[in-house]
């Protein structure tokens, strides 16, 4: 039995101070192995094991050899109120650390608030972690790529910027996620926004005069979401490819705008025979809601990618009058 990873340690602590030990996944060799030996017997409740009194030494022994600190760690553990088991230790370390935290801006990434309040800097921020950040936000620092209309502008309360001359000349503008988070706004003359998946159909469809186009790739939706909840009186449309993954982004967007709308012209159907490819949609996918061709590709375990419409004569007027209507 190897004893020197943390949970071993935490179940000879354990056992030691409490006089039983509980089977968790994370201790599963370590109760075993205790288990196996004359210093505990099993107790009356399912994997669960009480000290052997008269072999309190033995533990005590090996717990003074392989972690010499381990009264001072009891020690700190209880003056927190916490129990000496994995869930204990994790909660005084994540403790520890928020007391050596400096100083914090208004915002900083996930990954490096992690680093600072958490084991490492791709672990969980948990809701004690970021208790422990007071004010701090937590942004994962997504961009929103916009394709914007003539008279689009950002704005603060204190500067304006106009985006159109920058989209007119680069093809498009980035809108960083923190930058919404700080309070920019977009105003303009917005006559309908079109959330679109795929990379290729946001820059290759012509612009719709007075719509902002806004590229959301795949589950990436957190600064989409930021735009339609500070939109919210400017019609949205969602165009996306029809498989299992485009109906579930759309269900994730329509949470945030539930009046957002689907793009799925009836003229996608002519697609079908040239080029519909095969996939598997699971059964338990709601589409109640879904428009009719969805449900018919489902039926025939067929999905259409969107690249097509890109360039067909008929989407554009298609887009313009699902607003109209």
């Amino acid at each position: 039995m190897t004893w020197h990873s943390q949970e071993a340690r935490l179940a000879l602590l354990e056992l030691l101070a409490q006089g039983v030990l509980r089977r968790r996944h994370s201790q599963a060799a370590a109760w075993e192995h205790l288990a196996s030996l004359p210093w505990t017997q099993r107790t009356g409740r399912r994997d669960e094991l009480a000290l052997n009194e008269a072999r309190r030494h033995d533990v005590l022994a090996l717990l003074a050899r392989l972690w010499p600190s381990w009264q001072d760690t009891l020690d700190a553990l209880e003056a927190r109120g916490l129990p000496p088991t994995p869930e204990g230790w994790a909660a005084l370390e994540d403790a520890r650390r928020a007391a050596a935290l400096p100083v914090l801006p208004d915002q900083l990434n996930r990954r490096t608030l992690a680093a600072l309040i958490a084991p490492h800097s791709k672990a969980r921020l948990t809701r004690r972690r970021m208790a422990a950040l007071g004010a701090v936000m937590a942004t994962g620092d997504g961009t929103a790529r916009l394709r914007v209309p003539d008279g689009t502008e950002a704005h603060t309360a204190t500067a304006t910027l106009s985006l159109a001359p920058i989209s007119a000349m680069l093809g498009e503008v980035t809108l960083p996620q923190r930058a919404l988070q700080s309070g920019v706004t977009l105003v303009g003359p917005l006559e309908a926004l079109l959330m679109i998946e795929n990379l290729g159909v946001f820059r290759d469809l012509p612009l719709l005069p007075g719509w902002l186009y806004i590229h959301v790739p795949g589950w990436e939706t957190t600064t989409a979401r930021l735009l339609l909840a500070q939109l919210a009186q400017v019609p949205a449309v969602h165009f996306g490819d029809l498989d299992p993954n485009g109906v579930r982004i759309f269900q994730h967007l329509r949470q945030e705008r539930p009046d957002l709308r689907w793009f799925v012209p009836p003229f996608w159907a002519d697609y079908m025979t040239s080029h519909a490819l095969p996939t598997t949609w699971p059964a338990d996918l709601d589409l109640s809601e879904a428009p009719g061709l969805i449900r018919e590709l489902a039926h025939q375990g067929l999905w259409l990618e969107q690249e097509p419409l890109a360039i067909d004569p008929r989407t554009l007027p298609a887009l313009h009058a699902m607003i109209q209507q």
